[in-house]
Formats: C-alpha cells, sequence, structure tokens
C-alpha cells in the first residue's frame, strides 16, 4: 500500500483526496501544521502534497523537505493566477506545482504513482 501525507488546510478538499486515495487502496494522512507533517513521513512516504493556500507556511514546509529527503516527491498545487506564490514554491525545490484544476484532474493519476 502506498502513503500520501499532506499538507491541506481546506477541509472540504481534504475529503476529496481521502476518497481518491481510499478508492486507490493508498493511505492518505493530512497534517494541520509543518511539524505535523514531518512526523508522517515515517513510516516512509512516497509522496507530499502541499496546498500553497495553506496558512502553515507552505514554501518553508517544501524548502525543509527539500533539505532532508531530495528525492520525495512533493506535489504542490495554487489558485492559477498565482504564478508568482508558483515561482517560490518552484524555488524551494517542489518540482510540481499545478493549478488547482489541472491537480484535481489528474488527482487519481497523482496518487496511483505513490502506490507500492
Amino acid at each position: 500500500m502506498g502513503r500520501v501525507a499532506a499538507l491541506i488546510d481546506d477541509l472540504f478538499f481534504q475529503l476529496k483526496v481521502a476518497e481518491t486515495a481510499k478508492q486507490l487502496g493508498i493511505e492518505f494522512k493530512v497534517a494541520s501544521n509543518p511539524e505535523a507533517l514531518y512526523t508522517l513521513l515515517d513510516p516512509p512516504t512516497r509522496l507530499v502534497i502541499v496546498d500553497l493556500n495553506s496558512r502553515n507556511q507552505p514554501v518553508a514546509t517544501i524548502e525543509r523537505l527539500r533539505a532532508t529527503q531530495k528525492e520525495l516527491r512533493v506535489v504542490a498545487f495554487l489558485s492559477h493566477v498565482q504564478t508568482e506564490l508558483a515561482a517560490q514554491a518552484r524555488a524551494a525545490g517542489c518540482l510540481e506545482v499545478m493549478p488547482r484544476s489541472v491537480f484535481t484532474q489528474n488527482l487519481a493519476a497523482i496518487l496511483q504513482a505513490a502506490k507500492d
């Protein structure tokens, strides 16, 4: 079973991701803050999802993840008009930054890649 951890504030969106993960047989855990997210990385996690609109320092969280877990796949999403925030996330080391609509459209495929 694959494991996915996330930093997502939006409860509606958490449920959407959780339901898709459940259908795919993937364990999905949500953290309410960066410190809680780091605890979810053990046992090893295959994917971390970051909502760049989180109130809990999402860009700094990505920087820390990159500093400690260089091979970990991190996917971040945001509103399509937030180009400056997207650039900040990329500068922090997130290679996969996408608009929320694209993330939602590809959610099953993104999660499926986290399976063992």
